[in-house]
């Protein structure tokens, strides 16, 4: 890494620049991306974070969910700072920092840097001057049927166009590879854990379509004639092309649409928004669609409940974090529906656990202890669905303050789950309900508790989250996460996850419960819980016997009755 970043700052004279920034993100602003650019210079391997090499010194900025790991990871060599940090950054001022205009946003420019500091684009990515990136291997992108995402091309089409046509704009520029997905129904390979097709699109407001990637991954497309060779774009064809389209004015979208890319529509066109509906429309799943979630969810609560009685009283070994991750991945394996996980397990036992997104290598990981608590956070990318679940279990008896802080945390999780969403109907309001337990007893927890979920596509999706900024209304057919924690820095970490979707049952809108798996009676101190709360678990745990029981053997399934 001191390496990566001596030769760095050997090429600011070249450049001209007084730094450097690298962002965690690709060219397609994706949250989990195969290249990893911030970890060649800093070592931080987390899914957010940015990076900024100057002549003399190093910052990292980062969210509540990596404070730990990040010092772990990159503390001896960076100054290390929250993103809320990088907002007008006055940390340094008066520089000349050099960007790839590929991996920002105009707005993110404004935001952190343009107040006190000058930006220089550099049209190669100077990281990958110093480590060359290796080519990703995709496969090839591929459609569903109607049968299985619920809407045709045409009719999602028919949304974007009428959008266009009410602000007044004759072309969007999708820039964001999972609204590309969404409105073709395709998918594709180019994410590690999501089935990302890493595309863009146009679309004009008379319905006409230019998906733009590279002839490899759209052959299939092309061949089985679901798009027609007219409306396909070669990426290098991009700009020629831009220039030859008639029309005024463009829609982008201000999360993913780059300077670059910008620019580029900017120098014909007048950009009308920058906002781009597709995230609204696609956070709110149909009927067809939350169908297949649930199916995909009672095949994932199998796995996980086979895993939790393996570890709980079949495991007699010593097992280290890595091999306890393997096992429950070799739980959801034993269904064909299983592709792969939906991010990198996370089984962060004792201290580990308090590492709020711990990812654990075989080099230095912890063998599990007796007395440990493990936190296990996981997920699957199934035909069809995405699934997202943490456990926090025990092997022996806890102490009663440990008890008592799961309970409270259990108690936001179900005080988030019972929401009244007619009432509190924002992530804002509903997040209240998730740490009041906790900040009784001046406790709280640095991660959102909640965050929107996509359809067989990435498992952070918005607009929708539960934060306590977010002021998205919550709507019917929407999926999040429901997923208060509590962490004790070197000892230990607890949080209970469940996904939920909103359903409308006679006028009013409720969470119900998508994921189907015990949670752990032996951490929970039943005087501290209300008679609803208890009738809660009692009613949780008999649904989830009754979807998933028959797919158990005797042992599992007269263990999961014990939670009844």
């Amino acid at each position: 890494m001191r390496n990566h970043i001596k030769l760095l700052r050997n090429k600011f004279k070249k450049y001209g620049i007084d730094g450097y920034v690298i962002p965690k993100n690709d060219d397609f602003f994706t949250e989990y991306s195969k290249l990893n650019r911030l970890e060649v210079i800093s070592n931080f391997s987390g899914s957010a974070g940015l990076a900024i090499i100057l002549k003399n010194k190093n910052y990292l900025f980062t969210d509540g969910r990596y404070t730990l790991q990040s010092k772990i990871e990159s503390g001896k060599n960076f100054k290390i700072y929250g993103f809320e940090k990088l907002i007008n950054c006055s940390l340094f001022k008066n520089l000349t920092l050099g960007i790839d205009p590929k991996l920002f946003t105009n707005t993110q420019l404004k935001n952190y840097f343009i107040k006190y500091n000058k930006i220089k684009h550099i049209e190669n990515n100077l990281i990958d001057e110093i480590k060359k990136q290796r080519k990703n291997t995709s496969i090839p992108f591929f459609s569903l049927d109607k049968n299985i995402v619920g809407e045709s091309v045409n009719s999602k089409l028919n949304k974007i166009t009428n959008y266009l046509k009410k602000n007044k704009s004759d072309y969007i520029f999708i820039s964001a590879p999972e609204n590309v997905a969404w409105t073709l129904n395709i998918r594709g390979g180019d994410g590690p854990n999501s089935p990302i097709p890493n595309s863009r699109l146009i679309v004009s407001k008379s319905k006409k379509i230019l998906l733009i990637s590279n002839q490899r991954t759209c052959n299939q497309l092309l061949k089985n004639n679901f798009i027609k060779k007219d409306e396909f774009l070669d990426i290098d064809d991009l700009p020629k092309k831009i220039l030859k389209l008639k029309g005024k004015n463009f829609i982008v979208d201000d999360k993913s649409c780059s300077i670059f890319f910008e620019n580029l529509i900017n120098s014909k066109f007048k950009i009308m928004s920058r906002e781009d509906p597709i995230y609204l429309l696609k956070a709110i799943k149909n009927k067809t669609e939350i169908k297949n979630m649930i199916n995909a969810h009672i095949l994932d609560g199998v796995a996980l409940t086979k895993f939790l009685y393996w570890i709980k009283n079949i495991n007699k070994k010593k097992i280290t974090e890595v091999k306890a991750a393997k096992k429950l991945e070799d739980f959801r394996k034993l269904n064909k529906n299983f592709l792969y996980p939906s991010f990198d397990t996370i089984a962060g036992s004792g201290k580990n656990g308090a590492i709020v997104h711990y990812r654990a290598k075989e080099e230095n990981c912890r063998t599990i202890n007796k007395n440990d608590i493990l936190l296990c956070d996981s997920g699957g990318q199934y035909k069809y669905g995405t699934t997202d679940v943490t456990r926090t279990i025990c092997f022996s008896k806890q102490k009663q303050n440990i008890k008592n802080i799961f309970t409270k945390v259990l108690k936001g999780h179900i005080a988030v789950a019972t929401t009244d969403i007619n009432k509190d109907d924002t992530g804002k309001k509903i997040d209240k309900r998730a740490r009041k337990f906790l900040k009784k007893s001046n406790l709280d927890y640095a991660h959102g508790t909640g965050h929107g979920v996509g359809f067989f596509l990435n498992v952070h999706e918005g607009p929708q989250s539960i934060t306590k900024i977010n002021s998205v209304k919550i709507r019917e057919g929407m999926i999040l996460s429901n997923e208060p924690g509590y962490y004790k820095t070197n000892e230990y970490g607890i949080r209970i996850e469940n996904l939920v979707y909103v359903k409308k049952i006679n006028k009013s809108l409720l969470f119900q419960n998508l994921t189907m798996a015990p949670i752990e009676k032996d951490l929970i101190n039943f005087d501290l819980l209300t008679t609803y709360e208890k009738n809660y678990l009692f009613k949780y745990h008999l649904e989830v016997y009754s979807k998933i029981s028959k797919y158990l053997n005797q042992n599992e399934r007269s263990w999961l009755a014990s939670f009844i």
